[in-house]
């Protein structure tokens, strides 16, 4: 299966339209708005919807502040038939489990902010252990999560929790700092996103067969 990864979009997916290549799949871990409210999340959906790739998977990020608001109801109101939207759930397609997480540790006052420690893994523990993707919006402690200041801040409670899974992709975004490719313990990790620190569209999508 070819997978195209994307994330932290902040509402430039438009430009996006022609750099984005064929596959069979398209995951978006997160952050696809800048301001965060319904039209944005809307339009976004929209044009994600009008992607070729046969499987579209997306998770919200710290941005995605209505995401958080809404009832489920009004989510799927907004979410055209082909896109599965995870939110601490999973699917399975084609043989592989697939689970998505939108929350990370607080970091200012956006959303899915959670408290390092036992608040945050709470949702760590609702992974299952026969996970074959995971798609979280930020990275795991020490894995392409230092921001341009150096400093690690990704999540140890996640760490942990991907070290005790036999993953065979995980997939993020939220420090852009941290774009790129590292494989650890027989498991890829994708920091997939796709802005700078200045929030400019400067990369392009990962690709990955799995």
């Amino acid at each position: 299966m070819k997978i195209i990864c994307i994330s932290d979009t902040h509402g430039l997916h438009n430009q996006l339209r022609n750099v984005i290549p064929d596959g069979d799949m398209i995951i978006h871990s997160g952050d696809f708005c800048d301001r965060g409210d319904f039209f944005e999340c809307a339009q976004f959906f929209s044009w994600f919807s009008f992607l070729p790739h046969k499987y579209k998977l997306v998770i919200a990020g710290n941005h995605d502040i209505w995401m958080e608001k809404a009832s489920r109801s009004e989510i799927n109101a907004i979410i055209p038939p082909g896109i599965h939207y995870l939110q601490d759930e999973g699917v399975t397609i084609e043989g592989l489990n697939f689970w998505g997480s939108p929350v990370q540790p607080e970091f200012f006052n956006w959303a899915f902010n959670k408290k390092r420690g036992q608040e945050i893994q709470q949702h760590w523990d609702l992974i299952p252990k026969d996970t074959d993707v995971l798609i979280s919006h930020g990275p795991p402690m020490f894995i392409l999560d230092k921001t341009i200041a150096g400093t690690h801040v990704g999540c140890a409670n996640l760490f942990t929790t991907v070290y005790n899974l036999k993953l065979k992709l995980h997939i993020f975004g939220h420090i852009h700092n941290g774009r790129g490719i590292k494989v650890k313990n027989n498991t890829t990790f994708i920091n997939a996103a796709m802005c700078d620190e200045e929030y400019k569209l400067i990369y392009t999508p990962v690709i990955i067969n799995l």
